[in-house]
């Protein structure tokens, strides 16, 4: 079945094929970086990263890039607030956008680029528009003049015919279905930051700064552009509006728009008491990958309700597929094979890429790979798993993770890596460590010595002990399981 994407502009599922080669050049919409980026954006990042993945997965090279908004009505009055250059004040928030994208496993673009080093690209572009009759000036700002390009609302689908009396808006954001003159650079104001151009001192407006990025690397025209369903208008629909009346060309071929992300069935906002980053969770003891897994479950084009039972079910479905993963590899499982068993995998692995060509259908994926696991485990129980089995499964399973990235146990390892855990101290006796209070860490070193120490405890049939290594780790935040492979482990 070939990769079919839903495309906002056309409304229709459509079979993909690059516009030149095999490579996909693609821009997403990234963080504005004025606070830390909370749980809705990642929906969308992660949307996004599931894209990435699956087109490598079917062959493609890619071309991705993704911007940070570093200059917008946010940016400056949060900088100017805290007292800070504008620069460093978003340095901290593109920091943070760095260690939460690690965190949640999401692959760096090619390119990721921030607004204010492209600031002649967006000079070079306005001037374009004004020279073209698409943009005029007034008291030392320049607007788009949405009247000049009939085509506007195209991809919102909105009908602005009569609704075009010229009023502009200098606001980077503004009402849904009010179609404005909008602001492509602002005029300088007291305190602000600003830069030289010919029409004046000033800094741009939020929508050309994509136009002139995306251009820039990817071409007049590309594949595909991506962001939150918030975003198609103004944002995305003044984009094309830019482009393609300063090329004349068709600006992007495919647009995909994921929906929006609420919380216990509301809208997510500080006043409710709801709205959350993603270290917010984490210092609620959620782990990075069942954050990750909760929110690609849920196919992208389909609005996502956020609960904590969720993020437990996550996780206890990822430690269902790492359990499968730990049984296949450590049990150990009569000589000889199956067919029916290998086929039962082989037929997954379509069924998992059937599902994602058919619009990233990411649940439809992840239920091809959990009914593997539930016959493959069913197998184990009755005896009726070969060791020459064992391949055709895990094959499925990296499959499965190059595009989910959740079965790497990793977790602990990388929230130690940024500080959100505190790594004891090495040189520490891992035994006192385990006995100490749950806030302090043991390393996987540590662990397994441990779990090596409780076993030998056991052949020698010091019980005592043996209990004693259990109790202590449980203690320090670590799970032991006996299984038929050997112990398995986890952190809580």
């Amino acid at each position: 079945m070939p990769l079919r994407l839903y495309n906002t502009l056309t409304r229709q599922l459509e079979e993909f094929k690059p516009l030149g080669g095999n490579t996909v050049r693609m821009y997403g919409c990234g963080p504005t970086v004025y606070d830390y980026a909370h749980i809705g954006n990642y929906r969308t990042f992660l949307f996004q990263d599931v894209l990435r993945r699956y087109l490598k997965y079917s062959g493609y090279e890619l071309r991705h890039v993704v911007n940070v908004t570093d200059v917008d009505d946010n940016t400056i009055r949060n900088s100017q607030a805290a007292g800070i250059a504008l620069r460093n004040y978003t340095d901290k928030y593109i920091d943070a956008f760095q260690v939460d994208r690690e965190l949640l496993s999401l692959e760096q673009p090619e390119f990721l680029v921030r607004a204010t080093d492209h600031i002649p690209e967006m000079v070079k572009l306005i001037q374009t528009l004004v020279d073209r009759g698409y943009a005029y000036a007034s008291e030392g700002s320049v607007y788009y003049k949405v009247a000049a390009f009939p085509p506007y609302g195209q991809l919102s689908h909105t009908d602005f015919s009569g609704a075009l009396a010229g009023a502009r808006v200098d606001s980077d954001k503004y009402d849904k279905e009010n179609a404005r003159d909008f602001v492509l650079w602002k005029a300088a104001k007291d305190g602000e930051p600003f830069w030289e151009a010919p029409f004046g001192r000033g800094r741009p407006g939020w929508h050309i700064e994509c136009s002139a990025m995306s251009m820039k690397y990817l071409g007049e025209t590309f594949d595909i552009h991506s962001g939150g369903s918030d975003l198609i208008f103004p944002h995305h629909e003044n984009e094309i509006a830019q482009s393609e009346a300063a090329t004349g060309k068709l600006f992007v071929k495919v647009w995909m728009h994921s929906e929006h992300l609420i919380v216990n069935g509301e809208k997510m906002s500080k006043s409710l008491g709801n709205f959350y980053t993603l270290r917010d969770l984490i210092h609620k003891g959620f782990k990075p990958s069942a954050i990750r897994y909760l929110l690609t479950s849920v196919p992208h084009r389909k609005p996502l309700n956020f609960t904590f039972d969720g993020l437990h079910q996550a996780q206890q479905s990822i430690d269902r597929l790492r359990n499968f993963k730990f049984r296949l590899m450590k049990e150990k499982f009569p000589e000889g094979e199956t067919p029916a068993l290998q086929n039962i995998a082989r037929e997954a692995a379509q069924k998992f890429a059937e599902a994602l060509d058919d619009n990233l259908n990411t649940a439809g994926a992840l239920g091809a790979i959990f009914d593997m696991v539930r016959d493959g485990n069913t197998a184990m129980d009755h005896g009726d798993f070969h060791a020459g089995d064992g391949a055709m499964f895990l094959d499925t399973l990296q499959r499965f993770d190059r595009i989910f990235a959740v079965l790497g146990d990793d977790d602990h390892a990388k929230l130690v890596k940024h500080g959100f855990i505190k790594q004891q101290e090495s040189g520490a006796d891992a035994n006192a460590a385990a006995g100490s209070d749950a806030g302090r860490s043991l390393s996987d070193q540590e662990i397994e010595k441990l779990i090596a120490e409780r076993a030998a405890a056991r052949r020698a049939g010091n019980y005592a002990r043996s209990d004693e290594i259990r109790a202590n780790l449980l203690k320090a935040g670590v799970i032991l399981e006996d299984t038929k492979a050997g112990v398995r482990w986890k952190r809580k």
